[in-house]
């Protein structure tokens, strides 16, 4: 099976990022996707993450009924910082019968090559690129190992959505609305 790994710290999990695990399981080679919650990226500042067992609620919540998009929780039984490197070396020995793919921005596709061994990145794994504005020309983009998809955009982000929660905006179809219960159960982002 090929599963392509879109990974984030879903902060929190939002329909932007059901939409392009939805676009890249059913209108790409991959047969499913799995959205890796990430406890920290090492590549940005920590700033306002929430706990990230929440964040991975709302990620499952969010996926409930989704035939061909899981979560993995893979990276918070890694050591920290996580490295994709790392994450996809511990899939690939756990997991041998699949075959991983990356999914990533074309933001992110501008400064892979500050992750750690990229090349190896490139040369062992596809890597799925939905388009971001204004990053449209990245110097990998005509790399073998990459296909840049027609995934619809969307100018949403988790921060909008923390802010907008923080003002007491009304964020309603932005999140699923069991992910919008438990933010407001638990009273986070305010």
């Amino acid at each position: 099976m090929k599963i392509g790994l879109l990974f984030g710290s879903f902060n929190p999990i939002h329909i932007g990022h059901l939409i392009i695990a939805n676009y890249m399981a059913n209108y790409t080679a991959l047969d499913k996707v799995w959205l890796v919650v990430s406890p920290q990226n090492p590549l940005k500042k920590y700033g306002d993450l929430i706990n990230t067992y929440d964040r991975l609620e709302m990620a499952k919540l969010a996926t409930d009924n989704a035939t061909n998009i899981d979560v993995s929780d893979v990276e918070l039984k890694l050591p920290q910082p996580s490295y994709t490197i790392d994450t996809l070396a511990h899939l690939k020995e756990k997991y041998p019968e699949h075959e991983f793919a990356l999914i990533m921005g074309s933001d992110n596709l501008v400064t892979l090559h500050k992750w750690k061994n990229y090349k190896l990145i490139l040369r062992d794994y596809k890597i799925f690129v939905y388009p971001r504005p204004g990053y449209e020309n990245a110097e990998l983009a005509s790399h073998p190992a990459v296909t840049i998809t027609m995934t619809p955009q969307m100018e949403l982000s988790a921060t909008f959505i923390r802010k907008s929660i923080a003002e007491k905006k009304n964020v309603q179809y932005f999140v699923p609305d069991a992910v919008l219960k438990f933010i407001e159960n638990k009273s986070l982002y305010r």
